[in-house]
């Protein structure tokens, strides 16, 4: 479970009193949501978590192994139903689009690298093997997830103790 909140800090965590983040986001508007796919993490039951960064903790969206449900919405990709745990990063595009317009869309997924980024090293540091998946059917990953209309899923990592050296 502790590795677990590391590596949502690096990708989301708060970094100083004014709520500044681990990852830059325009106009500080931090349109990224992290939800935790749990399945095999010790101290922590399997279901749906989402990340609340400004108390650094995990709050349970629904109960039970959803990874195999979300491997499917993957296009049945191994990695996502065999990993310990996935960590969705999604969007909350108006966030940031209110005030840039369609350029925000871009300023988001710039966003999304960052965060994807530091979850990636800090995975690394740790001794653990992630790997960012794009391809997913939308719709599917959202109602895995039981995700609000406003929230987009945007890329996947699988995270677990690697298998190769």
């Amino acid at each position: 479970l502790s590795d677990i909140g590391q590596l949502l800090w690096a990708a989301q965590g708060i970094t100083n009193p004014k709520g500044f983040r681990t990852a830059p986001s325009a106009g500080a508007l931090y349109p990224l949501e992290l939800y935790v796919v749990a399945g095999q993490v010790k101290n922590l039951s399997s279901g749906i978590y989402h990340y609340d960064p400004n108390n650094h903790r995990l709050i349970k969206v629904a109960s039970g192994d959803r990874r195999k449900k979300l491997a499917q919405a993957a296009y049945r990709q191994a990695s996502v139903s065999d990993a310990a745990t996935v960590v969705v990063i999604a969007a909350v595009y108006e966030r940031t689009t209110f005030k840039y317009g369609e350029r925000g869309v871009r300023y988001v997924h710039i966003e999304i690298g960052h965060a994807a980024q530091n979850l990636s090293l800090q995975a690394e540091s740790l001794g653990l093997g992630t790997v960012v998946i794009g391809a997913f059917n939308d719709d599917d990953v959202k109602a895995v997830l039981q995700l609000p209309d406003d929230v987009q899923p945007l890329i996947l990592m699988p995270v677990g103790k690697k298998t190769r050296k």
